[in-house]
């Protein structure tokens, strides 16, 4: 008996050793190993707008609720599109027909399934094909969207759009649920908990997601709304966070305790006039505002180095679309050659004007700064009025009221969604920038099919921006993130995703 008793501890003890549960149920792995479950404990720069992604605009919104929300199609961490709700699809051979095979094994996190209904549904209130108002300008070239049989939808286009693919990353949402923007509903690895405003979003793990590849380790995320730079650092210091991002100047506050990573965010920081009041609708100071900007300055000084100079609307992370305008800096650092332009402009003893800045991102409000001080050296007087991001939202990118801005313009998956920008027709063109020529370059890049001729369209549309000096393209600002040292797995994206599914811990 005393043998049998001391063979049982001694393999209850082998248990113990290989995998642990704590108080919470989680297991505890052994040290340096992969541990399931866990809460991770990070930041939001911003007030989500809307938690209806049909109804969203902001990226940092977009890029907590993607783990809530899917499309038919998904991206990758290089930008690649993927299928998701969607388990195939093939594309007809005159570009028309977008032809999907609609997955049946989904379920929202309401315990609903996913249903051909929810898929027509929610692409026809996006395109507005119903009569309705339409929620994106994306889907302006479907023409019909039809149920095959069951699990088959195709949309039709009036016209060939390659960027088609890049738009059903759009989510699908329950058919006719009216509370969406209060208590959302997806279909996602993550399931919506609550949103306490001014505080935070939670989110948990949904233990019945039906893509096994993608299941989440950890149990729950936690966004927490901070834009004060020292309240996010002193809460990394009391274990009050696990990953947050950080500015630059935070970085030896934090480096000694933390995992310290940055990368480029295909993010694009623009100085945006407003072209369609004076002096702005002028070539020459806007040519004049260019050259009396030294960007190098900015990144050094603003963000510790932590970006990359750009010279046009896209950062190289776009790779096979980027042109590549640094061998050949348009707007080379020239303060007396701006005052030249500017008293050419009828502007010889300057002018005075304002910028709009959302006050929860301090990069943007630092740049204004230097921004000021450096049109003041070319007699230009630049104001600074910071305004809440919701009203930044209302004002300049619904608006349009505003004399200048600084913005971050996040990243996209396609080209044409990055520079539809600033073609005269799209809704939340808020530099008023128009030109003819420019339209129709995008109009063609939309339409063509071949990549490299498609390339090319888009390198143009670079050089064009640059050439009429639409507006001051700084940098793409480096993500640096802090993350405590046994928590693994954080993976940017050419887009906005902070993507949960990919966070562990290992045991310690």
């Amino acid at each position: 008996m005393k043998k049998f008793l001391a063979l049982a501890l001694s393999f209850a003890m082998v248990l113990a050793v290989g995998c642990t549960n704590n108080a919470s149920g989680d297991q505890v792995a052994p040290t340096g190993e992969k541990q399931v479950g866990g809460i991770v404990r990070t930041t939001m720069p911003s007030e989500p707008d809307n938690l209806d992604p049909h109804l969203s605009a902001a990226a940092d919104t977009e890029a907590v609720m993607n783990n809530v929300f899917e499309g038919l199609i998904r991206f990758d961490e290089k930008g690649e599109f993927l299928p998701q709700l969607a388990s195939d699809y093939k594309v007809s051979d005159d570009g028309l027909n977008y032809t999907f095979d609609i997955r049946t094994d989904v379920t929202f996190h309401n315990g609903e399934p996913m249903t051909m209904e929810d898929v027509i549904y929610s692409y026809t209130r996006l395109s507005g094909i119903n009569g309705e108002q339409p929620l994106s300008s994306k889907f302006q070239s479907v023409s019909s969207i039809e149920a095959v049989d069951e699990d088959t939808l195709t949309f039709t286009l009036t016209q060939p759009d390659a960027a088609f693919l890049s738009t059903l990353i759009e989510p699908v949402i329950p058919a006719d649920y009216a509370d969406q923007s209060r208590s959302p509903i997806g279909t996602g690895p993550f399931a919506f908990v609550s949103y306490t405003p001014g505080q935070s979003i939670a989110l948990k793990r949904n233990d019945t997601y039906y893509d096994s590849n993608r299941m989440a380790t950890i149990n729950e995320i936690n966004f927490r709304i901070m834009t004060d730079e020292s309240s996010i650092v002193m809460a990394l210091k009391a274990g009050d966070l696990d990953i947050a991002q950080v500015l630059s100047m935070s970085v030896p506050a934090v480096e000694k305790d933390f995992e310290i990573s940055s990368f480029p965010q295909n993010m694009v920081q623009i100085f945006a006039f407003n072209h369609a009041i004076a002096p702005f609708d002028n070539l020459k100071v806007r040519q004049a505002i260019n050259y009396a900007i030294n960007k190098d300055l900015i990144i050094d000084g603003v963000v510790g180095g932590y970006g990359s100079k750009l010279y046009t609307n896209a950062s190289p992370v776009m790779g096979f679309w980027f042109n590549d305008l640094s061998a050949n800096d348009p707007y080379p650092y020239n303060p007396e050659l701006a005052k030249q332009l500017l008293a050419q402009a009828g502007y010889a003893n300057g002018f005075e004007t304002t910028i709009k800045v959302p006050s929860n991102y301090q990069t943007h409000i630092d740049t204004a700064q230097v921004l000021a001080d450096m049109l003041s050296q070319v007699g230009i007087t630049l104001n600074i009025e910071l305004i809440e991001w919701g009203q930044w939202l209302e004002t300049v990118y619904s608006g349009g009221t505003h004399d200048t801005t600084i913005i971050g313009l996040a990243g996209k998956l396609d080209p044409h969604e990055i520079f539809v920008r600033f073609q005269s027709a799209y809704a939340k063109n808020f530099y008023h920038f128009k030109n003819e020529a420019y339209d129709t370059l995008i109009t063609d890049g939309i339409h063509e099919t071949d990549p490299n001729k498609r390339a090319d369209i888009y390198k143009q549309a670079q050089q064009f921006l640059a050439d009429e000096a639409v507006a001051v393209f700084i940098m793409d600002p480096h993500l640096i993130m802090a993350s405590k040292p046994n928590l693994k797995g954080y993976a940017p994206y050419p887009a906005p995703y902070f993507d949960a599914t990919k966070l562990y811990y290992v045991g310690e």
